[in-house]
C-alpha cells in the first residue's frame, strides 16, 4: 500500500530522494546538469510530498507557484528498484490534487529529452508538450508539459 506525507523541502526523506535524483540526473546529462540545477534549489519549493510504502520513503514530487493560476511540477523520483509499479503516477496525481485544492488551475513542468520514461508517464497522465517557458525558452534538451487541473 502506498501513503503520502504531505510535507515541506525541509522533509529529510524528501532531501534524502532528491539527492538520489540528482545523483541520476548528474549521470544522465553530465556537467550539462549544472546549468538546470539553479533552478531546482529546495528553498524555493514550498510544498513537497513523500510516498512511502510500509514506513519507507519510495517517491517524491514537489510543486511550487509559478503564476496566479500554475504551479511547477518539481523534483519528480522513484527509487529505481521500484520503477514500473505506478508510484510515479500515483506521487504526480497526488501533485494535481494538491494544486487543484490551493486554488491552481494548471500544472506545467520541464523534463530532459534524455528520460524518455518521464515524458511517457506525462504524456500518459494527461500532459501535452507546450513551448519552453521561462528559463527553458531556448534549451534544445528541455520539454516542457502542461496540464488542467480542474
Amino acid at each position: 500500500m502506498l501513503d503520502f506525507r504531505h510535507t515541506t523541502s525541509e522533509d529529510a526523506d524528501f532531501r534524502a530522494l532528491v539527492a538520489l535524483l540528482d545523483r541520476e540526473l548528474g549521470e544522465r546529462y553530465g556537467a550539462a546538469q549544472e546549468f538546470y540545477s539553479q533552478f531546482n534549489k529546495l528553498d524555493t519549493i514550498p510544498h513537497a510530498l513523500v510516498a512511502l510504502r510500509d514506513g519507507h520513503a519510495v517517491g517524491c514530487g514537489a510543486i511550487r507557484p509559478y503564476s496566479d493560476d500554475a504551479v511547477e511540477v518539481k523534483r519528480m523520483f522513484v527509487l529505481p528498484e521500484l520503477r514500473g509499479q505506478g508510484i510515479a503516477a500515483a506521487v504526480l496525481a497526488a501533485l494535481e490534487k494538491r494544486a487543484a485544492e490551493l486554488g491552481f488551475r494548471r500544472c506545467i513542468l520541464e523534463t530532459g529529452n534524455k528520460q524518455p520514461e518521464a515524458i511517457h508517464l506525462y504524456q500518459k497522465s494527461g500532459y501535452r508538450i507546450i513551448p519552453n517557458f521561462g528559463q527553458y525558452a531556448d534549451d534544445e534538451s528541455s520539454v516542457c508539459m502542461e496540464k488542467t487541473t480542474s
